[in-house]
């Protein structure tokens, strides 16, 4: 990449905000980034039950700070590593939170006092006292999960948002140190404040543009060296990737609406209300016309807490009887099987009805992947385990199921028990 002449940071957002295969366009303005949130706060909450009950396991395999990860993970691009420092290292004995009971009720702490945090200064605190604990290999890259417990207060982190960072401000900032980690969250507050009216309260917006800086996406002034956090053959196969994913996922979101639609048709005609997720209303359906026509407007379940009923608006589809939820549907993308059964799990416990089905709607030949991911010790006992419908089974049988179907429990004979 040529030397670029010196930019305003105002520039540099500017140019971030419109290139539509930054990180703001692909990941922080995401429809799935939202549902992430409720998801991850309640696999946190399961990590610290466990480790308080001593059931937590000497290994990240099957923990349920597993489910957790692997939530953020399927975030993509600014997430895509963030398991790897929680991977157990048997050589090295690290992260020491699984063979070290002290260490891990340190951990397990500082996870339970972030969920209960309501200042600023009780999160610092926590995060002080697991410094002071010196648990080797437990480092800033906990940030991430804190980060989707308390999004406007705790920047996400990686090798690549601090080279960013460090590029943008002339910082000499270093990994694994909660001091630098702690020194840049307070340099990315003052410059989300100071560029509030272009960003988002919510830090990721910032982390994105530093992690498409540190990668070398984006050169910042002077610093294209350091900007450059990739050698030019590596950045193009970074950007090329990118730009694959763009394509991708314009692709599938035309086939998830295409699915909701169907499921929508389906429902109305087998005599149910039916909901589309709140942030997908607007989405275009099969015949021209949006997704949220002939669906319900407000969701009729008022007694639900607020923050059970946001998550609920954004399951995909819902049938709906005389204002009880009947059936609940997650149609998958490529990398969401995972996430969809969180959120169907979440929906479960959060309403506990009687005659309520779940259903994973995913592409064909998937039936192996989303039998692993039941099989792990998180979901094997399961009370109410989902179905799995297939894209093509739901494409072939919808117009029979609306010509002879008489009520929901008929979408279930062309489900397979997984």
């Amino acid at each position: 990449m040529t030397t670029m002449a010196p930019i305003s940071l105002d520039a540099l957002i500017h140019r971030y905000r419109t290139d539509a295969e930054s990180v703001y366009h692909t990941w922080f303005l995401g429809e799935d980034r939202l549902k992430a949130f409720r998801t991850i706060r309640r696999g946190v909450q399961q990590v610290v039950e466990d480790i308080q009950q001593g059931t937590f396991p000497a290994d990240f395999r099957g923990s349920s700070l597993e489910v957790v990860l692997t939530a953020i993970t399927e975030q993509k691009q600014v997430f895509e590593g963030a398991a790897h420092a929680f991977y157990w290292k048997p050589k090295l004995r690290i992260p020491d939170i699984y063979e070290h009971r002290e260490n891990q009720i340190a951990f397990g702490r500082l996870l339970d006092e972030c969920l209960k945090a309501t200042r600023e200064e009780q999160i610092l605190a926590a995060i002080a006292r697991i410094h002071l604990a010196g648990i080797k290999g437990l480092g800033p890259a906990a940030a991430n999960i804190l980060y989707f417990l308390h999004p406007s207060l705790v920047p996400p982190f990686n090798t690549a948002i601090l080279q960013g960072y460090n590029a943008v401000t002339g910082s000499k900032l270093k990994l694994g140190s909660w001091e630098d980690y702690l020194r840049m969250r307070e340099g990315v507050l003052a410059l989300n404040s100071q560029f509030a009216a272009l960003l988002s309260k919510d830090l990721g917006a910032l982390g994105g543009l530093l992690f498409d800086v540190g990668i070398g996406k984006i050169a910042f002034e002077g610093n294209v060296d350091r900007a450059l956090s990739f050698e030019a053959q590596r950045l193009e196969k970074t950007l090329r990737r990118r730009h694959e994913e763009v394509l991708a996922d314009a692709k599938e979101a035309s086939l998830h609406s295409r699915m909701q639609a169907h499921l929508l048709k389906i429902g109305r005609c087998l005599g149910c209300d039916v909901w589309v997720a709140k942030n997908d209303r607007t989405q275009v359906n099969c015949h021209g016309g949006t997704l949220s026509e002939g669906a319900l407007a407000t969701l009729p379940l008022a007694a639900l807490p607020a923050e059970v009923r946001s998550t609920v608006e954004l399951i995909d589809v819902l049938w709906l009887r005389e204002g009880k939820v009947v059936a609940a549907f997650e149609v998958e993308k490529s990398t969401s099987i995972y996430s969809g059964i969180l959120r169907l799990l979440d929906l479960s416990l959060s309403l506990r009805p009687g005659g309520l089905s779940l259903y994973l709607v995913a592409p064909d030949g998937r039936e192996g992947e989303v039998r692993a991911q039941l099989s792990r010790p998180s979901f094997r006992d399961l009370a109410l385990r989902p179905a799995l419908l297939v894209f093509s089974d739901l494409e072939t049988h919808c117009e029979a199921l609306c010509r002879f179907g008489a009520t929901p429990e008929a979408i279930a004979k062309i489900a397979k028990a997984v």
